[in-house]
């Protein structure tokens, strides 16, 4: 009697353990991310994973990587609260403050994205610089991209190259890598492309360089961050701006996630950096 009297407390008390552990599995935060798709989804989500394990460690919560379908879609999951954390272009951090009200937060941002620079590539003998784009068919990557779109366009205007008028046909190819695709395979003469991943494609040998060049690099201009929204509690806020900020290239998991966001390190950002990028996307008519 005794013996099955101790079991059947056993019993409930595995039960109840189990019970707890599911509530408390429940109610673990949640820390919900997203990035802009400027590369593919595979990609995206490869470089991704080691970050996000990361994050988790230094947040204690549980931290959820959602991909979205374009580059609006990020701006529109962290506007409307269904993501806390997103990594966002110069433009689209632009766009997220004017869709939120300006309460968007920026945290950091790569070092290299305070001077960043597009190329303008091609696979086309004639062609030496932007004028000779005109009659062209061109590529730029996603219509609400800093690096593959916007400046690009704005500079091609400083030229005295409209790109809608002058060239032949313009082409939006969603992605970096599409668009260094598309002038590889001759889809289109040349096109305007990210420079990190430019050169992430030519160390790789994804691209001959000997097949499609580099004609012209812009002037530098502030690009990427990791936005929240202002209304994330601040102790939070502060834990995910100095994971980043801790991030170092001499420790081994530091080193592996600074070089697969193709980072010598992060800096603190602020608001005030991308109003460049705000002046030239009313200048090109993108706002």
């Amino acid at each position: 009697m005794i013996r099955k009297t101790i079991q059947r407390l056993l019993e409930t008390l595995f039960a109840a353990a189990l019970l707890l552990g599911s509530a408390s599995a429940l109610a673990q935060p949640v820390l919900r991310v997203t990035a802009i798709p400027d590369e593919a989804p595979t990609e995206l989500a490869r470089k991704a994973a080691p970050l996000m394990k990361y994050l988790e460690a230094k947040t204690g919560m549980k931290v959820e990587f959602t991909p979205v379908n374009d580059y609006a879609a990020a701006v529109e999951a962290l506007a409307s609260r269904k993501v806390d954390l997103a990594w966002l272009g110069g433009f689209t951090f632009v766009q997220a403050q004017l869709r939120s009200g300006g309460n968007m937060v920026p945290l950091v941002q790569r070092a290299e994205d305070a001077k960043f620079r597009s190329v303008f590539i091609t696979s086309d003998p004639s062609i030496h610089q932007l004028a000779d784009l005109k009659g062209k068919d061109f590529a730029f990557g996603s219509q609400s991209s800093t690096s593959g779109h916007l400046m690009p366009r704005a500079f091609m205007l400083q030229a005295g190259v409209d790109p809608d008028r002058d060239c032949h046909r313009v082409a939006y190819s969603g992605a970096h890598d599409a668009t260094i695709a598309a002038v590889a395979a001759g889809k289109v003469q040349a096109g305007a492309v990210n420079i990190s991943v430019w050169q992430e494609f030519v160390a790789e040998k994804r691209v001959d360089p000997a097949k499609v060049v580099v004609f012209y690099t812009t002037p530098p201009y502030h690009d990427y961050n990791w936005t929240v929204r202002a209304d994330m509690p601040a102790a939070l806020r502060e834990k995910i701006e100095q994971a980043f900020l801790a991030l170092s290239p001499s420790d081994p998991q530091g080193k592996q996630i600074l070089d697969l966001q193709r980072a010598s390190r992060f800096v603190p950002t602020t608001p005030d950096n991308y109003k460049g990028i705000e002046a030239a996307a009313r200048s090109a008519g993108l706002l």
